[in-house]
């Protein structure tokens, strides 16, 4: 049986050089019901990201000023937070055995992580064939299998774990058997 896995990313720019804030993954079985496992749950230190050259937009901080409270106020917690280079560590030890990886959309999560990667001269630990868009095996599907089910946006653990189970949806919805 193939591991998948999705990581989500809250960041403070669009670009493949934004600041990250937290970075959630799960790993999944897509051809059941089964929940999510082995959850990772990382905030990066926001201030070593900006002595590196990582970037953040005001029009992205300005969307951050419009979420709810309480995930602003985890999104942007200075505690907990761990260094760039103990953050891909953990990314690429988390990563073993992992054959599929999703990200909600092309050129967002997986490319931020991987610029992060190259930045810092540590090899990227998948191969871009495992990389998958969950956004493109959602509009193939009648409605949108998040919109039923997430309420709890912009904590990228539990954007991970959502999205690993839309992806469950998904699948069945479209009849994937393997």
């Amino acid at each position: 049986m193939a591991i998948h896995a999705t990581i989500d990313l809250e960041t403070l720019d669009t670009t493949p050089s934004a600041t990250v804030l937290s970075l959630g993954a799960v790993k999944f079985n897509p051809l059941n019901s089964s929940e999510p496992h082995s959850e990772l749950y990382l905030k990066i230190d926001i201030d070593e990201q900006d002595g590196l050259g990582r970037t953040s937009s005001d029009s992205t901080i300005a969307w951050w000023g419009k979420q709810k409270s309480e995930v602003m106020e985890e999104a942007f917690d200075p505690n907990g937070r761990v260094s760039v280079n103990e953050a891909l560590r953990q990314v690429s030890k988390w990563m073993v055995g992992v054959d599929k990886l999703w990200g909600q959309g092309y050129g967002f999560d997986m490319t931020i992580l991987e610029d992060m990667y190259r930045m810092l001269g540590i090899p990227i630990p998948w191969n871009f064939w495992i990389v998958y868009d969950s956004r493109t095996l959602f509009g193939l599907c009648e409605k949108d299998p998040r919109k039923a089910m997430q309420t709890d946006l912009h904590n990228a653990l539990a954007d991970a774990y959502f999205q690993a189970k839309s992806i469950q949806v998904a699948y069945k919805e479209l009849g994937v058997k393997k």
